[in-house]
């Protein structure tokens, strides 16, 4: 495997909130949806996200751009832990592999 490992799942053999992300949402940006949403429900979410983000980075000359609100953060900090709380219980309460457990 290319990369850092997750730390988390190194440790504990449980993925992360986060696992599986990255490639989803690489997936995402080369325009296969089905396999962005079946490695993570979010790397389409967070896909877009990075494409306005570099929109409004880029028209502001700006690195972190500003009048960005930080309360969408927060709700998708929660929503995501939510998520990762039920690919759990599918993945390893109920033994399911891919969406919506881990694949």
């Amino acid at each position: 495997m290319l990369g850092w490992p997750c730390p988390l799942r190194a440790l504990t053999g449980i993925p992360c909130p986060t696992c599986f992300l990255t490639r989803a949402t690489v997936a995402a940006l080369r325009g296969n949806l089905s396999e962005s949403i079946q490695l993570h429900a979010f790397g389409p979410l967070v896909a877009v996200a990075l494409i306005a983000w570099c929109y409004t980075a880029i028209s502001q000359r700006r690195l972190i751009p500003r009048g960005i609100p930080a309360w969408p953060l927060a709700v998708g900090a929660v929503v995501l832990f939510a998520y990762w709380l039920i690919r759990l219980m599918f993945s390893y309460g109920l033994g399911f592999r891919g969406a919506p457990g881990f694949p």
